[in-house]
């Protein structure tokens, strides 16, 4: 069922004749909207990085491909809207949005959104909402899917508990991975009435702010919720943190509700971890970090699951490397480590071991499996990834010890085979070249957390393999 979901949102709408379109203030279509009636079904439209204010306007278009170009297209609505509902108000299906900015949509019924989904199928990446009164607000459409990755939605709400960082309503289906939802204006971070919710590797904390809920399921249906970072600010508008089912379950079942390998955090002097309806099927509650004053479960499910959490009262118990700054990273005192079982099962297509972890800024990484699981959202390991990798003359082992911060190469066989070494940033900025024959040590220290490249040229031969700098 996943691969099928995901498959439909990822794809690319192919059309025959389809055009390319170029906005920028050096293109002959200045702004967006000058394109948006213009589009025919599967054209794509690249938008020059920079500001555009109080640019408006609908797509109609199916299978359109919209995205910055050379960094974020910035739309700024300064209180302003399509139509009385959002900066971008899309009709058309099976969009594929990324790398654009929307920002300080306003309408007077509190609603204006920086997306508002009319169509079906949406797929946003690599995008940033804030200071919209919704960030993304969806419609009813029982045959759409959403996929939202390695975005951030940041202060959106209007400030009357009804609009939210995020607001899906009767969909068939909502995928969140690797993004960051932080202090939603007196609303939800993520809110969805979606028949079926699949939330993996994000950051979901409201900080200092004053949000709601952190994830809100009203209607209930199977949902799956793992690997997150999920913390409750001290000034939170109410001390629930999970809300399932409240509004009536009334989703396709069956109610049930995973919760798996998450990272929670209360700062408020109480609270609730799970506020579940009543008669919900099924709460699943494994490998978890739960830490502050905190009531676990209200309500009474007809089934409840409850095996390897690792509860404290007291956040300073847990040995989180910096949780003033919401580093939840595990020391190597914290009683999580080595404190989880395996589970061999599968949820809504998906193993229901963490294969990945929340890299911030949205992003993820591998997770270290070693057999023995950690709880929570983060593995405690020095070792982030040995991969043996081989050209037609040699092969090679190389890892990168998070400890000492070296990436260590070496040969498997020996010979007078001579080879380049290059280790670049995302940005494509090299940070390092070196000739190797047989042993290497790179270091990178002083070098940023986040993804990096190593490429290796042996006889015209390229290997480049991708790995991650660690706390």
């Amino acid at each position: 069922m996943r691969k099928c979901y995901i498959f439909l949102l990822v794809g690319l709408w192919l059309q025959a004749e389809s055009k390319t379109w170029f906005v920028g203030p050096l293109s002959n279509f200045k702004v967006p909207s000058a394109v948006a009636s213009l589009v025919n079904d599967g054209d794509s439209v690249w938008i020059e990085a920079g500001e555009y204010t109080k640019d408006v306007c609908l797509w109609k278009a199916n299978n359109l491909f919209i995205s910055g170009n050379g960094g974020y297209a910035k739309l700024n609505a300064e209180r302003t809207a399509y139509g009385g509902k959002a900066i971008w108000v899309i009709s058309g299906n099976n969009m594929r949005v990324e790398f654009i900015e929307f920002s300080n949509c306003e309408v007077v019924d509190r609603n204006g959104a920086g997306i508002r989904l009319e169509g079906k199928n949406l797929v946003v990446r690599h995008c940033y909402f804030h200071h919209n009164q919704n960030g993304i607000l969806a419609g009813n459409n029982p045959e759409s899917d959403v996929l939202i990755e390695h975005s951030e939605f940041s202060t959106n709400g209007a400030g009357d508990g009804f609009s939210h960082n995020i607001y899906i309503n009767h969909l068939r289906s909502l995928t969140i991975r690797y993004s960051y939802f932080h202090h939603a204006y007196y609303g939800h971070e993520i809110k969805t009435r979606a028949d079926r919710n699949v939330i993996l590797y994000n950051r979901i904390t409201n900080e200092e702010g004053d949000a709601s809920y952190e994830i809100d399921i009203p209607n209930g249906g199977p949902s799956l919720v793992m690997g997150n970072v999920i913390q409750q600010s001290k000034f939170s508008d109410n001390n629930t943190i999970i809300s399932y089912g409240r509004e009536g379950l009334t989703n396709t079942g069956p109610h049930n509700f995973y919760f798996i390998h998450n990272t929670v955090v209360n700062n408020e002097d109480k609270g609730i971890l799970f506020n579940i309806q009543s008669k919900t099927d099924t709460l699943l509650s494994i490998n978890n970090i739960i830490s502050g004053k905190l009531t676990i479960l209200s309500g009474i499910p007809n089934t409840t699951i409850q095996s390897n959490n690792v509860v404290r009262m007291n956040i300073v118990d847990m040995a989180f490397k910096d949780p003033a700054n919401y580093n939840y990273y595990l020391t190597s005192i914290s009683p999580g480590i080595d404190s989880g079982i395996i589970i061999n099962n599968a949820f809504l297509g998906y193993e229901l071991m963490a294969d990945k972890e929340y890299l911030h800024p949205v992003d993820w990484k591998s997770r270290y499996n070693d057999q023995i699981p950690d709880v929570g959202a983060h593995e405690n390991q020095q070792i982030t990834k040995s991969r043996d990798e081989k050209t037609n003359k040699r092969s090679f082992v190389w890892f990168y010890d998070a400890f000492t911060e070296q990436l260590y190469l070496n040969a498997k066989e020996s010979g007078p085979v001579e080879t380049s070494v290059n280790l670049l940033d995302l940005h494509g900025n090299l940070r390092s070249q070196q000739q190797f024959n047989g042993e290497l040590t790179i270091s990178l220290n002083g070098m940023p957390v986040g993804i990096y490249l190593l490429s290796i040229l042996q006889n015209n031969k390229v290997i480049t393999q991708k790995f991650v700098k660690s706390n």
